[in-house]
């Protein structure tokens, strides 16, 4: 049951809020009928208490405090991107919220109906609240927008680190180990990726093993051949190993070859073992050489 108590002042609408919390919230959840059956699932996920948190928007804007009303419109927002949680849920229990409010505000009226305050004056300043709901809600989904696309281009980098994972052996000698099917997009990563650490490791050879790629369109197949252009441009030697069957087809089919920008090993390990070997019998030539002179 709603209680007016002692309150005679529209001042007072904070105190009439936190005296009548529990209707307040009664009527609520029968307002939100999707939301209310989440609430404890939306608890249990990200740690939110929707009641609670209902409770302190409003006070926070009865009291108008704008500064307050952004600040936590902000957090919500970066709680509710974390944790996945449906946006759906929000947009109605936020307007729940804004339903539910207005009709205390009325039960508030109408019990304090001998204020000084004309009804008029009343609306005009509560009219605030509705500008105060309006900025908890943009603020939110701003929030929550930033986060997600935050979110987002760190995964797309971490993504694109892995497409391209370069793995130094020695200080000459690098492995690519390409995974995956290989598509244009792909390819312009993997390129630019490449192009930047043989150079900013001095590459001398370059392994890259393609047992893993299950699938190369035509156009990636073209800017793969423009990425060996570049990478024997850079001075580096380019090891091809594992090409599958049904990518030789398709190279065949194409016309496509490699001619003298790279060499190719039917297998990662067949490569290193013939490249270590000559370096290691390289630098033990270098040694005897100058341990003789």
């Amino acid at each position: 049951m709603v209680q007016l108590s002692n309150l005679k002042k529209s001042e007072d609408i904070h105190e009439f809020l936190v005296l009548n919390r529990m209707p307040f919230e009664e009527r609520l959840l029968g307002v939100a009928v999707n939301v209310r059956n989440k609430i404890d699932e939306i608890h249990i996920i990200g740690n939110i208490n929707l009641l609670d948190n209902a409770h302190h928007l409003v006070l926070l804007v009865v009291d108008q405090e704008a500064d307050k009303v952004n600040e936590f419109a902000k957090q919500e927002g970066i709680l509710w991107a974390k944790f996945a949680l449906t946006l759906s849920f929000k947009l109605e229990w936020l307007r729940s919220i804004r339903r539910t409010l207005w009709e205390f505000l009325h039960y508030y009226d109408v019990l304090a109906n001998k204020e000084e305050k004309s009804n008029e004056c009343f609306y005009q300043e509560t009219s605030n609240y509705n500008d105060l709901l309006d900025h908890f809600m943009n603020g939110f989904f701003i929030s929550y927008t930033k986060y997600k696309d935050e979110l987002i281009e760190k995964q797309q980098k971490l993504v694109n680190n892995l497409s391209a994972p370069i793995i130094p052996i020695t200080p000459d000698v690098s492995v690519l180990p390409l995974i995956g099917t290989l598509d244009t997009n792909r390819a312009n990563i993997i390129e630019e990726k490449v192009l930047f650490e043989v150079g900013r490791l001095r590459i001398q050879t370059l392994i890259m093993d393609l047992s893993g790629i299950a699938e190369m369109d035509n156009d990636a197949m073209q800017l793969f051949l423009k990425l060996l252009d570049g990478v024997s441009m850079m001075g580096s030697k380019l090891i091809i190993t594992g090409l599958r069957p049904e990518i030789v087809r398709k190279m065949i089919s194409l016309d496509v070859h490699f001619g003298t920008k790279a060499v190719t090993k039917a297998s990662l390990q067949k490569a290193l073992q013939d490249y270590l070997t000559v370096e290691n019998t390289v630098s033990t030539n270098l040694m005897a050489d100058f341990n003789a002179n």
